[in-house]
């Protein structure tokens, strides 16, 4: 099996052999219920060349840290399908900033295949941003949250819903209720007005990095263009602000790219704890998962539970209706900035 994995590798490869941790996959309720024993074996696509001349750990691959990464994805929140397991190790391995690609082998032994058999083995590679420029076979669903404080706020979301319809690729299936939030600067920073905050769920049927394209389109239509994001502070008063939150079970990250391909983390990093995306998508579909986190509205619990402010400061606003919200298919209603 070295072999096979490594050969679709180039370069310097680092491998991991036997990482194994009981998980609860599965399709089969006795699966979900029981759970058995998955193995991974993962070869990593280096560069060795710095850290040979320097003999620092900083300047190397850490696998003791990806190896308890891979094992963790093993031990992790449960999926149907080994395929599904296996890119998630891989986008584990992935995540490691030297990790420049990586072959995965997943074993199942003890599937529940009818006639005599040693394994079941799944064999992904991936290499970075693979999964991320990657268009689906099919349409897969997404979350966006959307969130305005400078100008006609109200404008701005009910605006973004009906660009994001009109995007190709794209369809809007549910837009969430308004909610109003104060901003969360950095330390120190000046005061800002507050945020108009909402949550879109999309049939997407492009790549994640082209659905964040899509959505940079859209904030660039309000004059939030590439030459104004780059002279933004962070957590800065915005306009409009169009975030990528999930795509379908997908967890992946890279970095930007040479070829002007931005960064992109899904899900994003930060949903978790930002209750002005939980409490509106919540309220819109508490059964969506948050992938690596669980049930939406489970996650929002647990944030309500350990910061019970920031949850509360999450203020609704009827009287801002976006088109797509409960059924609706009209402009947004109702007044007020």
């Amino acid at each position: 099996m070295s072999g096979l994995l490594t050969a679709e590798l180039h370069g310097d490869v680092v491998s991991l052999r036997g990482l194994r941790a009981r998980g609860r996959h599965g399709v089969l309720d006795a699966e979900r219920q029981l759970g058995q024993v998955f193995t991974a074996d993962v070869d990593l696509q280096v560069d060795t060349r710095t850290a040979a001349v320097t003999d620092e750990l900083s300047d190397a691959v850490d696998y003791s840290v990806v190896a308890a990464d891979v094992v963790a994805v093993l031990a992790g929140e449960p999926v149907q399908l080994v395929e599904v397991l296996a890119g998630r190790v891989a986008s584990a391995c992935l995540a490691h900033a030297g990790v420049r690609a990586v072959a995965v082998a997943v074993h199942k032994p003890q599937a529940p295949v009818q006639v005599p058999f040693d394994d079941v083995v799944i064999t992904v590679v991936r290499r970075r941003g693979d999964l991320l420029d990657a268009v689906p076979a099919r349409p897969y669903d997404a979350v966006v949250a959307l969130g305005a404080n400078l100008g006609d706020r109200r404008a701005a979301l009910a605006t973004a819903v009906r660009d994001l319809a009109a995007t190709s690729g794209l369809e809007v299936v549910g837009a969430s209720g308004v909610v109003e939030t104060a901003a969360v600067g950095l330390p120190g920073a000046a005061p800002q007005p507050d945020y108009l905050n909402a949550v879109v769920r999309l049939r997407c049927a492009l790549s994640p990095r082209a659905l964040l394209a899509a959505c940079r389109a859209v904030e660039s239509a309000h004059g939030r263009d590439a030459a104004v994001r780059a002279s933004e502070v962070r957590w800065g008063a915005r306009t409009l602000d169009v975030d990528v939150i999930a795509c379908g079970a997908l967890v992946a990250a890279d970095g930007a790219h040479a070829d002007g391909r931005p960064a992109l983390e899904v899900p994003h990093p930060r949903a978790r704890v930002r209750a002005f995306v939980l409490v509106p998508w919540a309220r819109l579909a508490p059964d969506d998962l948050l992938p690596g986190a669980g049930r939406v509205a489970d996650v929002l619990a647990d944030l309500a539970a350990s910061d019970p402010a920031a949850v509360a400061d999450v203020r609704s606003r009827p009287d801002v209706v976006l088109a797509g919200a409960d059924g609706t298919t009209g402009p947004a209603a109702g007044g007020g900035a």
